[in-house]
């Protein structure tokens, strides 16, 4: 199946995903005066540099695990329909994502166990409590 847009998530759904690092004091204040000094905006937006930085200098490194673990790479929506069909068809699906894996909330957790044999996530799984729940087992 192929990677779906971000459009085609729920309206309302933030796309980036919020973390909490720590941070000794020294490194905070260091931050804080760059900001203060006007070469970011805001704490969030040097973190995003750096981070963006250090993606970059390792980015030969992700392409070629991409590759070697066949994950899609990017955004990767699941509808009902698409389970349906797969359940139509015999088949079952290995979800392999680097980035956001989105199930639909219309989707039943007897569906979802019905089509998914595996899923592995390298980034955020969006899916209902009640899915996780019952694929727990299978998510890796």
């Amino acid at each position: 199946m192929p990677a779906r847009s971000s459009s085609s998530l729920a309206p309302g759904r933030p796309v980036d995903e919020k973390i909490t690092i720590n941070l000794g004091f020294v490194d905070l204040g260091q931050i804080d005066l760059l900001v203060q000094e006007g070469f970011y905006a805001n704490r969030s937006d040097l973190i995003r540099a750096a981070i963006r930085n250090q993606l970059a200098t390792h980015a030969e490194a992700v392409r070629q695990s991409v590759a070697r673990k066949t994950l899609v790479l990017g955004i990767q929506h699941f509808s009902a329909d698409d389970f349906r069909a797969l359940q139509a068809a015999g088949q079952t699906l290995q979800i392999r994502v680097l980035g956001l894996a989105s199930i639909a909330t219309d989707v039943s957790p007897e569906l979802a166990l019905a089509a998914i044999e595996s899923i592995t996530v390298l980034g955020a799984l969006h899916a209902s409590p009640a899915v996780k729940a019952a694929l727990a087992d299978r998510i890796r």
